[in-house]
């Protein structure tokens, strides 16, 4: 009886563990998909880095209410699945919400993201986001813009000032 009972706690660490690495979680209820389908999925999220796990409620709740995200609990009705994302806080979202568009089994629940519960609206928003790289790319781009402006600026002061000595040069000269 105390072997069961400990390895019901070594599953709530575990899950609590991956809760604290996690910079993105989203809970699907599964149902209705079929052992292609799932293992399809499983492999998008492999692929990504995502983790995507299978745990008892009940697991799951008191692994939650001991992170401070009692409020999650509610949404732990049914068979559910949970994606971490350890690496990339975009990748459970965008992978389980283009996953659901061609599955319409798959249903996302909710999600976390650095801590703060989101509802399936929050996780269509993040899944819309462009990749890291594109993110990076645009701020970049929206940097250098100014800065190009600066330096056409500085650069049409300085001709300016060249034409302005080589007149006054050009009437000394006259």
């Amino acid at each position: 009886m105390s072997s069961r009972i400990e390895s019901k706690k070594q599953v709530v660490e575990e899950i609590k563990g991956k809760i604290d690495k996690a910079q993105a979680m989203v809970l699907v209820d599964y149902r209705g998909l079929n052992v292609e389908e799932v293992t399809e999925l499983r492999k998008k999220f492999t692929e990504a880095g995502v983790e995507y796990k299978v745990y008892k409620n009940t697991m799951m709740r008191f692994a939650f209410k001991d992170q401070g995200l009692e409020e999650f609990n509610k949404h732990l009705v049914g068979p559910n699945a949970i994606a971490f994302g350890f690496e990339d806080p975009v990748a459970p979202a965008k992978i389980t919400n283009e996953f659901a568009k061609e599955h319409e089994e798959l249903d996302i629940k909710a999600g976390v993201v650095d801590g703060k519960i989101i509802g399936l609206d929050g996780i269509k928003e993040l899944a819309e986001l462009p990749p890291k790289e594109v993110l990076i790319a645009q701020v970049l781009g929206g940097l250098n813009g100014p800065i190009s402006g600066f330096a056409n600026v500085l650069q049409a002061n300085i001709k300016n000032l060249v034409y302005a000595l080589n007149a006054v040069k050009e009437k000394q000269e006259a």
